[in-house]
């Protein structure tokens, strides 16, 4: 098993320019003492609608080390793959986020439910969790209720890491188990019992990203209830060092968060709460990356801007279209999207104040935010045009990056 360091910070950078940038705000917070490690994740459908291949993921990371010297451990992640995707990944990959969401809720067979309700019969009853003052209560219901909805889905988990495991060496790469794509939030007792079965699969998990109570939209701030959250991670920290203890998994295991950018209202919570358990953390962000590629255009001015305004023109019309993919984790009103003939009336420092993540600036529009979020397909249809702006304006988009990623979420986070 290649070990997974406590802190890892996941970076997605769409069109493979802004590797050092990311790099060089994983670099600023090492140099204070902070020990984080890069890892760079890219998804099937990302690849699929920009026109990359996990190769070129893998290039940009090695790139980025050698150019800034990192000698660290760094990671690639395969994010969110399956069975009919992973073997794509397979070569550039050292970190495979295995993501069994769309499987729960498919029936496992009689015999395995039967199977695994009675070799974990002992779930049942009341477990008194590290740090937690009120034991974690598990009844018959609970687990048989679990068990019908995610039994299968972590045996399909199990033949995703036995598939990768038959091709590359077992220490050669880390697995992450997802199910954050899920359609309700798991209770501390159904992660619990999830981590059981993960250990019954035979998977070192060293990560998992469970769903969590409230609205983790992409691009844009936690929606939903502080203080509930605050409970519901402290309870899931707990449940992962139980599992170590109980099921054998592996020492490294922590919670990886998803769409966890600009979720600026809860990195203090859970910089509390890790400091409190002593635990690790992989935060995973993506889009965010891209939304400064944009917004740094826009700043720019001139042809920059213009690019700004022509992939807000084409993707609106086309809005619908893209928003689909991400319709679980965007909050998008169509109606209340500005038109574009008032987009292009927009100065360089309104466009970029109405699209940078300042909640205290009263032209932030979160809606506008989380549609050019979904909208970088545009940008790929644009091609060279695209990419030569991203070089062309690569200090003003670099730093924008850079800063956006050291002190809106590592600082808070790690620093």
């Amino acid at each position: 098993m290649k070990k997974l360091p406590r802190f890892t910070f996941g970076m997605g950078d769409r069109f493979a320019h802004q590797g050092e940038a990311q790099l060089s705000a994983v670099r600023s917070a090492a140099k204070r003492g902070v020990p984080l490690h890069p890892v760079w994740n890219k998804s099937n459908r990302e690849h699929m609608l920009i026109g990359t291949k996990p190769a070129d993921l893998r290039a940009e990371a090695d790139a980025a080390i050698r150019a800034l010297g990192w000698t660290a451990p760094y990671f690639v992640d395969a994010d969110h793959i399956n069975l009919h995707t992973v073997d794509g990944f397979l070569t550039a990959s050292d970190f495979f986020t295995l993501d069994v969401a769309d499987y729960s809720g498919k029936p496992a067979s009689p015999e395995t439910m039967a199977a695994f309700l009675e070799k974990r019969s002992g779930l049942v009853g009341r477990h008194q969790l590290p740090l937690v003052s009120a034991p974690l209560v598990i009844t018959r219901d609970d687990l048989e209720r679990t068990a019908r909805k995610f039994l299968w889905a972590m045996q399909e988990a199990g033949r995703i890491y036995r598939h990768i495991a038959a091709a590359k060496p077992a220490d050669s790469f880390v697995v992450e188990v997802s199910v954050d794509e899920t359609d309700t939030p798991q209770t501390p007792g159904e992660l619990l019992i999830i981590l059981a079965m993960i250990a019954d699969e035979r998977i070192p998990a060293q990560t998992i990203a469970p769903k969590f109570t409230g609205r983790f939209n992409k691009g844009v701030d936690y929606v939903g209830d502080l203080a509930a959250f605050e409970r519901e991670f402290d309870a899931d920290l707990a449940v992962l060092a139980y599992a170590v203890r109980e099921f054998g998994l592996p020492d490294s295991l922590k919670i990886s968060v998803h769409s966890g950018s600009d979720k600026f209202s809860l990195y203090p919570i859970i910089r509390k709460l890790l400091a409190r358990h002593g635990a690790g953390l992989h935060l995973k962000t993506a889009g965010t990356t891209w939304l400064e590629e944009v917004t740094g255009l826009a700043e720019a001015g001139g042809e920059g801007l213009l690019i700004a305004k022509d992939i807000y023109a084409a993707a609106l019309p086309q809005a619908e279209e893209l928003i689909k993919p991400y319709a679980p984790v965007v909050d998008i009103d169509i109606s209340k999207l500005p038109a574009i003939e008032t987009v292009r009336g927009w100065s360089s420092q309104e466009f970029v104040s109405v699209l940078n993540h300042d909640a205290s600036c009263p032209k932030y529009d979160r809606q506008f935010r989380q549609f050019i979020h979904v909208a970088f397909k545009v940008a790929a249809g644009m091609g060279s045009r695209y990419t030569d702006a991203l070089k062309s304006n690569s200090e003003i988009v670099g730093r924008r990056v850079h800063d956006n990623l050291l002190k809106k979420h590592i600082e808070p986070l790690f620093c």
